[in-house]
């Protein structure tokens, strides 16, 4: 083979390859930046809440998982007691346009009002992009971010991947845990799960 041939084939190589480069969050490491609008009409940037403790957690109202936390009022619960002690909470929708849990500022506005949720902020996200950078699979999916920027959890918000309402109560949540352990100085135990939930609608994607 000719050293030209060659040398084409593995640029290609490199070309094709090259989005694998660039691995999504993984716990112990370091939270990819990101900067997003929210239905506030405000930009937020994950660098910016560098010493807090930042929770993010993936959302799709048309999700049946989703409504469970909010009908119950688990989600709503968890928002105003972090958020009380000082903790960064972006509820993110990664939805793309024409697919299920997509909506508009106003649409995202009117449903927060609704339902009495209280977030940071509730960031769009129709591109995917913040999506991607942290591997987000399903709705809901919870990450928590120390205030060294670090992701300490990744993973389901509880232990009972039901779409029951009562199962809310004596769930381990996995979210309250990974907070109360962290900021009392110890290790979470529990640092990773597998999510469950309605796949996140991302552009392209066949459902």
């Amino acid at each position: 083979m000719k050293r030209s041939t060659l040398y084409s084939i593995l640029v290609a190589v490199v070309i094709c390859t090259a989005p694998l480069l660039f691995a999504a969050a993984r716990v112990g490491q370091a939270a990819p930046d990101f900067t997003a609008t929210a239905s506030n009409g405000k930009t937020f940037r994950l660098f910016d809440y560098r010493g807090k403790y930042v929770v993010l957690e993936w959302h799709n109202n048309g999700c049946p998982y989703v409504g469970k936390h909010y009908k119950s009022g688990n989600m709503q619960r968890l928002q105003k007691q972090w958020t009380g002690r000082n903790v960064v909470w972006f509820t993110i929708i990664s939805s793309a346009p024409g697919k299920q849990g997509y909506v508009t500022a106003s649409e995202e506005n009117e449903y927060l009002a609704k339902m009495q949720a209280a977030p940071t902020a509730a960031l769009l996200d129709p591109t995917g992009e913040i999506g991607h950078l942290y591997d987000a699979k399903t709705s809901p999916q919870m990450v928590v971010v120390n205030p060294q920027g670090i992701v300490i959890y990744d993973g389901a918000i509880d232990d009972k991947p039901t779409t029951d309402l009562s199962d809310v109560t004596g769930a381990t949540n996995y979210v309250n845990l990974a907070l109360e352990q962290a900021m009392a100085g110890k290790q979470v135990e529990t640092p990773a799960t597998r999510p469950y939930g309605c796949s996140v609608k991302y552009l392209g994607s066949a459902y």
